[in-house]
């Protein structure tokens, strides 16, 4: 992956992120997205987060050696703090950590948010609170997908501030447009937790000690949602 070519979870990032649009890349790493979307004459203008010290450096370099310093602004910032109101950001894109960071980010740069960005995240796992932190603070989720890179599941949640919207707690867990379209990857996806949450609960049954009721309750619970969801599908 360079400033040409993304990776394929980027690329499918970079699907959603609208023609036009003033983007901030929060954790922007080496700057990659921004730049090739620039390059590719997608966006208007970028802004590029990084908390860290190296990454921040490398996001720099990459946007120089591109001659895309008046496009492009790179800034040391922890999370939404990178955006400022001058920014006039229309996209913000949110890759590669867990989802409650990604929420943590969300709720902690609050003030920062306009209500009119369009939010494009991909969460490594966590999936769950931050699907619950979009419903909570009225967002939609109009896009899901999920795809499979170097044997990892990536999942990109799309959202825009909306009418209130209701999810179930299913919904919440497994994504409510995901659970509509049941695509092969994600019926192969839960397959295979169902098979690794069945093998947890036989853990706990021939565990020595007791284990808190509520934790052995919760990976019961999520079994049988899983059952249930994949039944429906067959």
């Amino acid at each position: 992956m360079n400033e040409q070519t993304l990776s394929m979870r980027l690329e499918r990032v970079a699907a959603h992120v609208p023609t036009g649009a003033r983007l901030a890349d929060i954790g922007s790493d080496h700057g990659y997205l921004p730049v090739v979307l620039m390059r590719r004459g997608v966006i208007a203008a970028a802004v590029a987060g990084e908390v860290a010290l190296t990454p921040f450096h490398s996001a720099q370099r990459t946007v120089r050696d591109n001659e895309l310093q008046q496009r492009i602004t790179v800034r040391l910032a922890n999370g939404l703090a990178a955006i400022e109101p001058g920014d006039r950001i229309t996209a913000i894109s949110i890759c590669g950590m867990g989802g409650e960071t990604i929420r943590d980010i969300l709720d902690g740069g609050k003030s920062r948010l306009s209500g009119e960005e369009r939010l494009i995240l991909q969460p490594n796992g966590g999936e769950q609170p931050l699907r619950q932190w979009l419903m909570d603070n009225g967002y939609r989720i109009f896009h899901e997908e999920l795809l499979q890179e170097n044997r990892f599941d990536y999942e990109i949640i799309v959202a825009e501030r909306a009418e209130s919207v209701v999810y179930t707690d299913q919904e919440l867990y497994f994504g409510p447009l995901q659970m509509q379209v049941r695509s092969p990857q994600f019926l192969t996806k839960w397959q295979r937790r169902l098979h690794e949450k069945q093998k947890t609960l036989a853990q706990f049954a021939r565990a020595q000690q007791a284990l808190p009721e509520a934790k052995v309750q919760d990976v019961a619970r999520q079994v049988q949602w899983i059952a249930e969801m994949l039944a429906c599908a067959g």
